[in-house]
């Protein structure tokens, strides 16, 4: 254990966040999601995971410790319901209330089609995978920066 440090964020993903660069996407996905198989093309090249937890849950850790871009419009996305692409499901909901939370203020995530999430997943530096069971509880975050003091 860590002082400080959420103890959901294990040496493994501690790691990945930390090596982590300003502009680099995060996936954080479902149960469902076929993460392994995804993860291995990824810069990581390996699953990380976060079981046990929501979606919601598992953002929260991560926000805690990991910035958000600030350099472009939306540095949060979600996966689109298919054919209902404006729909927002509770488990988004959950993780939008945890970016607000995290950055202290509204900023709303884009959304992404579920084949073009796919295709970025495997370009991202890392996925993350959590035991959410709810269906479309997954997201790309983009890494910020954190300032000089």
């Amino acid at each position: 254990m860590l002082k400080g440090i959420d103890p959901l964020l294990n040496a493994d993903v501690l790691y990945a966040l930390k090596s982590m660069g300003h502009g680099d996407d995060l996936i954080i996905t479902d149960t469902n999601f076929p993460a392994d198989s995804v993860a291995r093309r990824t810069v990581l090249g390996k699953l990380l995971r976060i079981d046990a937890v929501t979606a919601g849950r598992a953002a929260k850790a991560i926000l805690s410790v990991m910035p958000l871009d600030s350099f472009v419009e939306q540095p949060a996305l979600r996966m689109e319901i298919v054919g209902k692409s404006g729909e927002v499901p509770p488990v988004q909901a959950e993780v939008q209330a945890e970016i607000d939370a995290a950055e202290g203020r509204s900023w709303p995530m884009g959304s992404i089609e579920r084949f073009a999430f796919y295709d970025l997943a495997k370009k991202a530096y890392c996925v993350i995978q959590t035991g959410e069971r709810r269906f479309y509880g997954c997201f790309v975050f983009k890494k910020g920066v954190i300032p000089p003091e």
